[in-house]
């Protein structure tokens, strides 16, 4: 019988994939306490920061941003509508297209967000320096997955 040393590729603690999934998990926890005080989830608040950002945006810019399809999005659009923070309309050019756009109360949100980053980085105990890096790197891996499925 072979030992696990015989395939170290198969040996739990040499994988990479299980600490991106649980450090993942561990960040959208740690912003759950910031986001409740403005009673977002964390999607919710992604979409919110890319609509600061850009206004209004289509559910399929948002989803491709977001790496969502829209049978995630949607529902979570909904309640953002429901709450008064985006507003959802087909486009006048094309019917099939949902616009989202940002409502005035929505834009206010930001100034109340406007601590989220700082208190999260604080609590992730990185310097920004290691965070740029970071991100670049979970940056490159995205790319790189999304090329392989895209050659599938």
């Amino acid at each position: 019988m072979a030992s696990e040393k015989d395939n170290p590729a198969l040996l739990f603690d040499n994988q990479i994939c299980y600490p991106l999934y649980a450090a993942s998990n561990a960040v959208v926890r740690a912003y759950r306490p910031l986001l409740e005080e403005l009673e977002l989830t964390y999607l919710q608040y992604m979409v919110l920061m890319l609509l600061w950002e850009n206004t209004q945006m289509s559910v399929k810019e948002l989803g491709a941003k977001l790496l969502l399809d829209s049978g995630t999005l949607t529902p979570l659009l909904k309640r953002l509508d429901a709450k008064g923070l985006v507003v959802r309309k087909r486009s006048q050019a094309d019917e099939r297209v949902r616009i989202i756009t940002i409502t005035p109360e929505g834009r206010a949100l930001k100034v109340k967000a406007a601590s989220v980053p700082k208190d999260l980085a604080c609590s992730i105990g990185m310097t920004p320096a290691q965070g740029k890096e970071f991100k670049s790197m979970c940056d490159q891996l995205l790319t790189a997955l999304a090329s392989k499925e895209n050659n599938e």
